[in-house]
């Protein structure tokens, strides 16, 4: 066995931010860069919220800086290189790991919890409306949940708004199973079709094992994180569906595709895939930007803990007066650090991307280019999200209330930069 491979806490943290394509050259903006980064990171996860823009579209743009979003439309309904499917939460993913995804359709719901007995029971009970389904998507699909008619045999309940919604759920359920897909989006309407279809040639293939499904995974985990201890593994990329990974690590590593490695601060066990080694020689060069709160590179809070000192939670759903930042909290990366936060709203009425609060960490590196880094991040989001201004409100440090910036907001207008304070304007 090889010795460990000994990371500072900066060196690991380098190593992760760059493997993210969050540091070093820029992917390019186009489809060849989008397909770039996505191969990297194997998943964005989806999520309604969109105080500023979708956050898969952020996590792209913290990566590639300005893009057409068409782009990603057209690889992921038009070329079909991309899908939308569970991974470590409801993500878009690539078409080629559809092996990798078909294990969890194959075996999904399982008999090993409460619930997955509770859904196969459902299920069972409601094989009309399954039927139901799956008939109008061979006639006449692709299709919205609308077309369909409830004809559960037995409801849905729950304490949630999915309650009595049995259309929308057996949709679901027959997607986690492999059987449908998405096939295209009007707002935040789902249309479906049946996966035979929609991606003919994975749909049909031989099932991958699960033993090398579950490699493939962890290896595409490693590549993306750069560093990873089994836990953060586990908890990457297809959250909770890694079997047997103590031992297929420990294959990896006799074959000399993962290396262990020891990070500062800590005597646990951590791997880095030889792919990535070279990425510690190159010159490092960072770069400043903002992220989603549900980017990758942070989307484990537990790691960003453990190797930046960051303690990141949203608070979305947290009462207002209890809020300690607000509603909307996307991390500063400045290099490899986690430098502190921002909470954006925009307001597309004003075209106005206004920043309610910039709350650096106690230990951010203020000086005229640090400063001026992160007003050049804020206005560069605020030109990808349509804004036309940036608006500094609310809990704002002072270094921030004086920097001018300027950026290209679309392909003509300027955002530029407003002093402003709370109640002044």
């Amino acid at each position: 066995m090889p010795n460990p491979l000994v990371l500072s806490l900066e060196s690991a943290r380098r190593l992760a931010v760059t493997c993210q394509h969050l540091a070093g050259p820029r992917p390019g903006g186009d489809v060849d860069g989008l397909r770039q980064v996505l191969r990297t990171l194997r998943c964005l996860q989806l999520d309604p919220v969109n105080a500023v823009a979708r956050s898969h579209l952020l996590v792209l743009w913290s990566r590639v800086g300005g893009y057409d979003p068409a782009d990603l439309d057209t690889l992921l309904w038009e070329e079909r290189w991309l899908f939308e499917y569970w991974a470590h939460a409801a993500s878009i993913v690539l078409a080629e790991d559809y092996p990798i995804h078909q294990v969890m359709m194959r075996g999904y719901p399982g008999t090993g919890s409460v619930y997955g007995r509770r859904v196969r029971d459902w299920l069972e009970a409601n094989g009309e409306l399954r039927q139901h389904v799956l008939d109008r998507l061979r006639e006449s699909g692709p299709l919205a949940p609308a077309a369909f008619d409830d004809r559960a045999s037995v409801a849905w309940q729950s304490s949630g708004w999915t309650n009595g919604r049995n259309v929308e759920r057996m949709l679901d359920f027959l997607w986690v199973q492999g059987q449908i897909m998405v096939a295209g989006r009007r707002g935040r309407t789902r249309h479906w079709d049946l996966a035979e279809r929609w991606l003919a040639g994975w749909a049909g293939a031989a099932p991958l094992p699960r033993r090398e499904a579950v490699s493939q995974a962890a290896e595409h985990a490693l590549r993306a994180l750069g560093v990873a201890r089994p836990a953060d593994i586990e908890r990457h990329f297809t959250r909770d569906r890694y079997p047997g990974l103590a031992q297929i690590l420990d294959d990896l590593e006799r074959s000399g595709r993962i290396v262990p490695a020891e990070v500062e601060g800590g005597s646990e066990r951590w791997y880095a895939h030889r792919d990535v080694l070279d990425l510690l020689e190159q010159p490092w060069q960072p770069r400043t930007t903002l992220l989603s709160p549900f980017d990758n590179l942070i989307c484990d809070r537990a790691r960003t803990e453990r190797l930046w000192g960051f303690a990141f939670r949203t608070e979305m759903y947290v009462p207002k007066d209890k809020r300690l930042y607000g509603h909307y909290i996307m991390p500063i990366l400045h290099g490899e650090r986690l430098a502190g936060r921002l909470v954006p709203r925009l307001d597309r009425r004003r075209k106005v991307l206004e920043v309610e609060g910039l709350f650096p960490e106690p230990d951010f590196p203020y000086g005229e280019a640090s400063v001026q880094a992160v007003g050049e991040a804020i206005a560069e989001l605020a030109a990808f999200a349509g804004a036309r201004e940036v608006g500094y409100a609310g809990t704002v440090a002072d270094p921030w209330r004086t920097v001018r910036t300027s950026y290209v907001a679309g392909r003509s207008a300027r955002a530029r930069a407003v002093r402003r304070t709370a109640g002044c304007e």
